[in-house]
Order: structure tokens, then C-alpha cells, then sequence
């Protein structure tokens, strides 16, 4: 991999969009992107810094800052242009930092143009649809970010860990078989593939945390009295689910990894690293859109005019 030498403005101003950083920007989080089926999760080191020391910690850092800004400024013209929208779906295992990306990468952006949502335990009402209906209700208006914490993809990853929920799910009983994930995935993949052809474009995070770090990040929970909060006893029974909850990663990575719908396999031992990767791939697939303000008509135009000259000659 290619050692990454961004050039950082002295006043921390907004990166300079030009065609250089743009190429700087790809060849930057290349061997991170998965497009196709030829993924091995093992390939992708969860401690990983892009070749980056940790005294170019700060670099890092206000690169992030400089991707927000322009990730803000490209807000604005996603709203205005009214035609496109963007999903960002992020899953991982829990302590991998999900949230924090989320504040962090998305902390310039304008509320009214990105919502949020967290997918949990499906409700009653939820349930009483079919598994992808709460995913539908969820997805972004053109002009706006949506925002997956969790996702879809629980109904391959939790469930097919824990294939008792599936008990709980009203399916009828011939439905339940053991192909019952490879057809979730193929939904998956076919929806993806129906959203972009619909002007949605669709990223994928999956926040490579090893289980090492999980372990240091769960006993700062149990330690910092601040972060107890966060700590459920849940969290650490899941831990001996860890290799099925890979493999599971591993084949829902595969099966459902486009051109269209990218997969991005982030390190996340290092979250200052993490941030950055998953700024760089929206700042790219943001410029890949092409935004502009919409173009005022002659129509418009003389409206403007009009409206100049009667708030120049109020009397008041």
C-alpha cells in the first residue's frame, strides 16, 4: 500500500477538492473497498494505519476535520439539487466505534438534510411485516443522508448467529430452511443494486475491531464510572460467538459487495485511523456525484429582479 502524504492547510482551512487529492483520496482507501466476492476478512489487519505513524496522529486528525467541512458544503448542494440521495450503513461488532464515526464524520452536516437511525430489537409492529419493511421506511428522501446504525443486515448476522430469532418472526414454516440466508443476502444485493439504479448511492461500513481491542475497550466501560452506561452483560456473552459472528461478516461481505454498493472493511483498532478512512470514502463518492446548485431560469431570474425592486422601494 501506498504511503498517504496529505497536504495539510497551516490555518486548518477546507481541503482544496482538485483533481490531485481527489486521486490522493482513492488510492487511499482502495485496500479497503470491496467491490466483488474475492474477500478474505483475514486480509484486512484490524490494527492497520495505512503505513501512517502514531506521530501523525494530528495529520490525520485534521484531515478529518477538512473531509467534515467539505462534506458540509457538499450537504448543501445535495439538498438543493433535490435528485440524489446517499445511505451510509454501518455495522460492526459493539466497542468498534460506530457511534463516535457517526458524531464524528457527520458532526458539520445540517440535521435537516441526514437522518439517523438505529436498527434494534424489531417491534411488534415491525414484526408483523416483512423483515426488510422497517429497512424501507428508513431510507433517505432525495437530497438527503440516511444514516444506518445497524442495519438490514442484522437479519444475516445476529440471526443467523442466533437462529432461534428466527422462531419469533412469524415466518410461515416452509419459508425457514437452510437457504433462508443465502436468499436474505440475494434480497439484499438485489435491493442495493434497485436503490442505486434510483439515484441513491450506497455505502457500506464494516468497523474491523479485533477482539483484543474489544476486550481493553469493554474494561474501560467497567472502569471509567462515565462509561458504564454503555456496558451491557450481553455484550461480553456475545464474545463467545466470535468466530461465527466472522464468518457471518465474511459471507454477507462477499455476497453483497458491488461497484454499485461498495463495502468498506475499515481498521478500527485505531479509531483516529477508522474516521479517516470513512471520511475519505464519502468525501469520494460525494465528489463521484457531481452536486451543483440548480441553475435559475430567465424566468427566475426576472422574479428576482422584481422582488429586489419592490423591497428597494418599500417606504419602510
Amino acid at each position: 500500500m501506498r504511503r498517504y502524504d496529505p497536504a495539510i492547510d497551516s490555518e486548518g482551512a477546507t481541503m482544496d477538492m482538485n483533481r490531485k487529492t481527489l486521486k490522493g483520496i482513492g488510492q487511499f482507501i482502495d485496500p479497503y473497498r470491496v467491490t466483488n466476492s474475492r474477500f478474505r476478512l483475514r486480509d484486512i489487519d484490524p490494527g492497520a494505519t495505512g503505513g501512517l505513524k502514531d506521530e501523525r496522529k494530528p495529520e490525520a486528525q485534521q484531515r478529518v476535520a477538512d473531509g467534515v467541512a467539505w462534506l458540509a458544503e457538499e450537504q448543501e448542494k445535495l439538498y438543493a439539487q433535490d435528485r440524489r440521495s446517499l445511505l451510509l450503513v454501518f455495522q460492526a461488532m459493539d466497542a468498534a466505534g460506530k457511534d463516535g464515526t457517526i458524531k464524528h464524520v457527520m458532526s458539520g452536516v445540517n440535521p435537516q438534510g441526514c437522518q439517523v437511525t438505529s436498527f434494534k430489537v424489531p417491534s411488534d409492529e415491525e414484526l408483523d411485516h416483512d423483515w426488510m419493511w422497517r429497512a424501507w421506511r428508513a431510507l433517505p428522501e432525495r437530497g438527503r443522508i440516511g444514516i444506518f446504525n445497524r442495519s438490514y443486515y442484522e437479519e444475516v448476522l445476529v440471526v443467523r448467529v442466533h437462529e432461534t430469532i428466527l422462531a419469533g418472526q412469524k415466518l410461515p414454516k416452509e419459508v425457514v430452511t437452510k437457504r433462508i440466508f443465502k436468499e436474505r443476502l440475494r434480497d439484499i444485493a438485489q435491493f442495493e443494486d434497485y436503490l442505486a439504479r434510483n439515484g441513491t448511492t450506497v455505502l457500506k461500513f464494516f468497523l474491523h475491531v479485533s477482539r483484543k481491542e474489544q476486550k481493553k475497550r469493554f474494561i474501560e466501560r467497567l472502569d471509567e464510572p462515565d462509561k458504564n452506561w454503555k456496558f451491557s452483560i450481553g455484550d461480553v456473552k456475545e464474545r463467545a460467538h466470535w468466530d461465527s459472528y466472522m464468518s457471518a461478516y465474511e459471507d454477507a461481505i462477499r455476497a453483497t459487495a458491488t461497484r454499485a454498493a461498495p463495502w468498506f472493511v475499515v481498521p478500527a483498532d485505531n479509531k483516529w485511523f477508522m474516521r479517516l478512512v470513512v471520511v475519505a470514502a464519502i468525501v469520494e463518492a460525494m465528489e463521484k456525484m457531481k452536486l451543483a446548485y440548480p441553475k435559475v431560469t430567465d424566468a427566475q431570474k426576472a422574479d428576482l429582479a422584481r422582488a429586489r425592486e419592490m423591497l428597494l422601494t418599500e417606504r419602510k
